[in-house]
């Protein structure tokens, strides 16, 4: 590629020169674009059960707990066996809690606590699915192609965050909500026949360790890698206290007044923006500073949050750009996260540390679910999601000054020339 498609477009390498990303890539397309109907739709119906923002926030406690417990067993484990065939099991148990979430829905026997339970036992092979799928991807590709294939990895999260999103509004509209959780059972299938096609390069021998030793190994070296340590920590403020999702049936219902296809398009109006910020990532491949440049997209993540926050119902297209933009930042952010973190971590440690990375991101938004609900049962929703987004601007300075070597973080000359 050359001008400006160099510039904006992802570089698409690793689809064309690795038959087994592409399967990876294609099935998790498809099942991340279900499980986004899952996650539109619980929320929703909690709401729809209670009309309590604070109940629909204690979905990410159930969520969070889990992966916070379990995912560094799970990167462990990532470590030590076949990590295509634990994906195999991982997509056959997330089938089944999607199921269950059918079953009972469409019985009408769908209660608050049973969502929550069934929350918990999907987090807990999310815990296992997670860092086995970040540490199998890099080593489908050759190393010079590892920060396309997580440009290209975001590309796929925000091109589902979008469809998903709008798709599960018209099926709950239309369907109801059983009809949205039989589609996420659905699209399981594409991703178990995409890993069992694949097949995953040998791996260098090495000595099985204790869990307890294997643990500790990795969280010593995350603790002598500081700019890990200052990435991760910065993911996980910002989406601790800047993320509204547990607020968006809140504002659909009460202030944008847009029902459940307003909802959807709050849901995909991230994924849109952050779907085009990935789409157009050709220019992080010459992006040197990098460290910087996550401090700056992070940044305008909060303020775009705090400026969503004041909207009242005349100015719902403004929301939709705003959270646009938010997401945008954050994929660009997660970019170069990710292309750090691999390009550091050694294959021998990379689910460890994958799965150290997954509880900082996932363990921040879903915490960051009970905290939005709970400041906005405490003062209100206006003030959970402005004081979020300020607080995620003031993480970005805390950060910068806790680990200054986030600041000073440069990329090597040769991958940023490998883009050239």
């Amino acid at each position: 590629m050359t001008g400006w498609r160099q510039l904006l477009l992802p570089d698409m390498a690793p689809l064309r020169e690795s038959r087994s990303f592409r399967l990876l890539w294609i099935g998790q397309l498809i099942s991340l674009s279900g499980s986004q109907l899952r996650l539109v739709a619980l929320p929703y119906q909690i709401f729809l059960l209670t009309g309590s923002s604070f109940a629909v926030g204690l979905i990410g406690v159930f969520q969070a707990v889990p992966l916070l417990v379990l995912s560094l067993f799970g990167g462990v484990i990532a470590d030590a066996v076949d990590r295509r065939r634990l994906l195999l099991i991982t997509q056959v148990g997330l089938a089944g809690v999607s199921l269950a979430l059918a079953l009972a829905t469409g019985a009408g026997a769908a209660s608050v606590p049973l969502l929550y339970v069934l929350t918990a036992v999907g987090a807990c092979f999310s815990a296992l699915d997670n860092p086995t799928r970040a540490s199998l991807a890099p080593t489908l590709v050759e190393r010079r192609l590892i920060r396309a294939a997580m440009a290209l990895n975001q590309t796929i999260f925000q091109f589902a965050l979008v469809f998903g999103s709008v798709l599960a509004g018209i099926v709950i509209a239309r369907f109801g909500l059983a009809g949205a959780y039989w589609l996420d059972v659905a699209s399981f299938a594409a991703a178990f026949v995409a890993v069992w096609m694949l097949r995953a390069p040998p791996r260098a021998a090495t000595t099985r360790q204790p869990v307890l030793h294997a643990l500790v190994e990795g969280i010593r070296y995350l603790g002598v890698t500081r700019i890990l340590l200052a990435t991760m920590s910065l993911d996980f403020l910002a989406t601790f206290f800047g993320s509204p999702r547990a607020l968006f049936p809140y504002y659909a219902d009460r202030v944008f007044h847009v029902g459940p296809e307003g909802l959807g398009l709050l849901y995909a109006s991230m994924g849109a923006g952050a779907l085009v910020a990935a789409v157009a990532s050709g220019w992080t491949a010459r992006v040197q500073r990098q460290g910087a440049a996550v401090l700056v997209a992070v940044a305008v993540w909060g303020l775009s949050i705090v400026l969503f926050g004041v909207l009242d119902e005349r100015f719902f297209v403004l929301a939709l750009v705003l959270l646009a933009i938010a997401n945008g930042a954050d994929t660009v952010s997660s970019i170069f996260r990710g292309t750090i973190l691999q390009l550091i971590v050694p294959d021998a440690l990379r689910g460890r540390l994958n799965s150290i990375n997954i509880m900082f991101v996932l363990g921040g938004p879903q915490l960051g679910q009970f905290e939005s609900g709970a400041v906005a049962a405490l003062w209100s929703p206006m003030a959970s999601v402005v004081s979020g987004g300020l607080a995620c601007v003031a993480s970005v300075v805390a950060v910068a000054a806790w680990i200054p070597e986030i600041v000073r973080y440069r990329a090597h000359r040769d991958e940023v020339a490998a883009a050239d």
